[in-house]
């Protein structure tokens, strides 16, 4: 589970820092500092994979979100960077403390930090109380942190004042690093309580990938639009968990690979389309790009494809695999349950329409509209192999998933 996981960050870091050498040259913001606090950063995210030991997961929490605070607000001279780097801090501050209370919590009814010795000891409580109280803390603060509805207001303000790079490593590293401690707290030291949380993180889900893809419709902004988008997909990923099974964890784990690559491809994209006084975020910037760069709307084209699920891409594996966790258990286990997890997979198939558009906004604008901006891209050595490795295990993982599946399900079956 925690090799899975690793693998996923050092991916995620390495790409990251490909991309940025450019994009930072371009913002005139170049620092040894910056490198540092994203290995910082990475190896928090490592200690929390690896952690059974609630200590072990705070520290690595910290470790990670104290160095993604720096790195968001690094354009120092960007009042826009500075303000999404306050506003990130002071929300994942109070995030941090509601999840340590929670923490706190359990260490109390259990007298261990250990998430296995807490599962044995908890697990004959006459009085639930407390425990119940412990679970929905965490629950409130990890959801910040995975950036779920109704604890996703940062996102948007974080994700556009960001150096793009910085938001590119954010949407896939720090989620699924956060996903990894939901997934190892509430598969091990809450494991007796499924029945309780599943309905609450199925109706978190619903209202997550509606409300990510509904606030997404009107963006013109594509730093504000993919951060939308990615609210949405934590509710795909939350389907996993929600099913509650050997299945649901592969899925979502999954969900997180595949994501990765589909999700920094489109911002290696973004990061390319950043120079000299042209932003490159806005719906314009995009126009007439297959015109002058077919090849660059092409990558794109099929980018936004695979985050929409169309097949043969990895997102429409990572999506089909999430749909089957969940279906599988309504016709499985049918249970009191049954008829939520139902509900999810209609709310979340309809939405899988609904982001159609808003993906194919800007697909519009490169492929039909022909006004060009006539600065060059921002090539650089780096931000091309980025570019060629996310377009080929986009494809590779839709046409032959297999290995990948494999990889997911030995990580899911060390969990449970």
């Amino acid at each position: 589970f925690a090799l899975y996981f690793d693998m996923i960050f050092l991916v995620a870091a390495f790409l990251s820092v490909l991309m940025s050498y450019r994009y930072m040259e371009v913002e005139e913001e170049q620092g040894g500092e910056y490198y540092a606090l994203i290995l910082f950063a990475t190896s928090g995210m490592m200690f929390m994979a690896g952690a059974v030991d609630l200590i072990s997961l705070f520290i690595g929490l910290e470790l990670m979100s104290i160095s993604t605070y720096i790195l968001v607000g690094f354009l120092r001279r960007s009042k826009r960077s500075n303000e999404a780097s306050m506003k990130y801090f002071l929300l994942g501050a109070f995030s941090s403390g509601v999840i340590l209370y929670g923490m706190s919590l359990l260490y109390g009814l259990s007298g261990s930090t250990n998430l296995y010795e807490i599962a044995s000891r908890v697990a004959g409580l006459q009085d639930s109380t407390l425990l119940m109280l412990s679970l929905f803390m965490m629950m409130a603060g990890l959801c910040f942190k995975i950036a779920a509805v109704p604890f996703h207001m940062w996102v948007p303000d974080a994700y556009e004042g960001a150096p793009t790079s910085i938001t590119a490593f954010m949407s896939v590293a720090v989620k699924a690093a956060a996903f990894a401690i939901f997934l190892r707290i509430f598969f091990v030291a809450f494991s007796d309580l499924r029945e309780v949380y599943t309905l609450v993180l199925a109706l978190v889900a619903m209202i997550t990938i509606t409300w990510g893809n509904v606030a997404a419709i009107t963006q013109q902004n594509i730093k504000r639009l993919l951060a939308y988008s990615s609210i949405s997909h934590a509710g795909f990923v939350l389907m996993g968990i929600v099913a509650g099974t050997r299945s649901g964890v592969t899925a979502a784990a999954l969900y997180l690979l595949a994501y990765t690559f589909m999700n920094l491809g489109i911002w290696a994209v973004v990061v390319l389309l950043r120079r000299q006084d042209i932003s490159g975020e806005r719906l314009e910037d995009f126009d007439g790009l297959f015109f002058k760069h077919p090849a660059i709307a092409v990558l794109m084209l099929v980018f936004f494809l695979s985050l929409a699920g169309i097949p043969p891409l990895a997102g429409f594996i990572a999506k089909y695999f999430v749909f089957a966790a969940v279906l599988e258990v309504v016709f499985a286990e049918p249970g009191p349950n049954t008829s939520i997890l139902v509900w999810l997979a209609v709310v979340a198939a309809l939405n899988v329409v609904v982001s159609l558009y808003y993906y194919f906004r800007f697909v519009v604008a490169m492929f039909i509209k022909k006004d060009y901006l006539p600065a060059p891209l921002s090539f650089s050595g780096g931000l091309i192999v980025v570019l060629v490795i996310t377009g080929i295990l986009t494809v590779l993982i839709g046409i032959y998933p297999q290995p990948f599946i494999e990889l997911a399900r030995a990580a899911s079956e060390s969990l449970i």
